[in-house]
């Protein structure tokens, strides 16, 4: 379990499980003296709604100052021309989508090409100090379709992104793999959703529907 998810959980369980002995005691509050009985409960249901949703309520999140990429994103991965693509490898550009799941504490991605997925670890996303741009960084492991591994084999890599404003609809950066390659990374939202799952179901909803 990830630590932003330990933290929900935690808060939540510690709130109802107070409130719950509060009430089987008898000691719901009859006077505005005993309401700060239930302020542990408050808090920790504000956690889980603040870490799920409030951090990027309009008047919240200017204050939070964290950029909003939950959603999914058409990518184009440009490899150099110094990259150690094996024979009948695609050279790009290629085609992918990136699927970032975002609460306040947390990050996760996952990068869907034709041939492969990568599923990130160590997601972190920090804004710049006195500056509108954020930085996305995180490891991954590809995982590729079988009928790809002969020439393509299982491996690690990283990423970095960089982002502008509060609510960014496109996105820039860079990455390189265990394999020695690397390259450019370009993309744009196309969906609030995160319920993609494949290249294809993700190409399906994209509206401009044209490969690359």
């Amino acid at each position: 379990m990830s630590p932003a998810s330990t933290l929900r959980t935690g808060a939540t369980i510690a709130a109802t499980l107070y409130t719950g002995v509060l009430l089987v005691l008898g000691l719901y509050p009859s006077e505005f003296r005993y309401l700060f009985a239930y302020i542990p409960a408050v808090v920790g249901y504000g956690v889980l709604v603040f870490d799920k949703w409030a951090w990027r309520w309009p008047l919240i999140h200017r204050i939070s100052g964290q950029a909003w990429v939950n959603g999914t994103w058409r990518a184009v991965l440009t490899p150099s021309s110094e990259s150690h693509i094996p024979a009948g490898g695609n050279r790009g550009p290629i085609a992918a989508y990136m699927v970032i799941e975002q609460t306040y504490w947390s990050l996760h991605i996952a990068l869907h090409t034709a041939e492969s997925t990568s599923r990130s670890s160590n997601a972190t996303i920090a804004s710049l100090e006195n500056s509108g741009t954020a930085e996305i960084g995180f490891l991954y492991d590809n995982t590729p379709r079988v009928e790809h591994q002969h020439r393509s084999p299982r491996h690690h890599g990283a990423c970095r992104l960089s982002v502008t404003g509060l609510i960014p609809k496109s996105a820039t950066g860079h990455y390189f793999t265990g394999r020695f390659t690397a390259g450019d990374v370009d993309l744009r939202l196309i969906s609030r959703s995160t319920e993609f799952g494949t290249f294809s179901e993700a190409q399906i909803a994209d509206p401009s529907q044209t490969e690359i």
